[in-house]
Parts: C-alpha cells; structure tokens; sequence
C-alpha cells in the first residue's frame, strides 16, 4: 500500500516538473501573469518588461532585453531562459528539437497568433 502511494506522488511530481519544463513563455507576446508563471519574475519585473515592451517594441534577443529593462543583466536573463522565458521563441525551438513558433498575426485588436509548424 505505502510503496503504491509513494509511487503515485512520484508520478504526480515527475508530471509537474516536466509540464512546467516544457511551458516556455515569449516575452514579445506574453501578458502580466505568464510572465509572473515564471520563477523570478514577480509583478514589478512584469511591470517593467510589459513598459518597455509597449513603450519601444519587442526585444530583438535576450542581450536585447537585458540592456532595456532595469535591473536585468545576462545572468538574470540567463537564469531566467532556464525557467522557460524565450525571446522571439527562439529557445523554444532548441528546447523542441526543430519545433518552431512562427507569428501568423500582430494586429493591435487581436492577440498574436502562434502556428508551431
């Protein structure tokens, strides 16, 4: 019985750990709170991202973003790629193997739409 329930919530745990691997978020298309979805940035740091990305565009790379929002270095923005954060997607292709994300839409009355090819 107990080796049955240890080895449900080792399941259950595995399942967490390798939904949460696999959830990358862009930070030229995602909101406030998938932002926050990653481990190290918390209201203010989304705050900030969202600013600049409103005020001057999207972020051409990850050296890009580290440059324009305070506070974020490349080691930040290193350690923050390993949670799941992607620029432009680009992570997000390595971390598939070949899968790419390519933007069909950017209207500014719809969200972008993400065709994974």
């Amino acid at each position: 019985m107990f080796k049955q329930v240890f080895s449900n919530i080792v399941a259950l745990a595995l399942t967490f750990s390798i939904g949460s691997a696999l959830a990358a978020v862009d930070v030229n298309t995602a909101n406030s709170d998938a932002l926050r979805g990653i481990k190290g940035i918390g209201p203010a740091k989304a705050k900030a991202i969202l600013d600049e990305r409103q005020a001057h565009g999207p972020f051409k790379d990850s050296a890009d973003l580290g440059a324009r929002v305070k506070g974020m270095g490349d080691k930040t923005v290193q350690r923050l790629e390993a949670e799941g954060l992607t620029v432009g997607g680009a992570k997000t292709a390595a971390a598939a193997g070949g899968v790419t994300a390519t933007q069909v839409s950017t209207s500014s009355s719809a969200k972008p739409v993400v065709v994974k090819k």
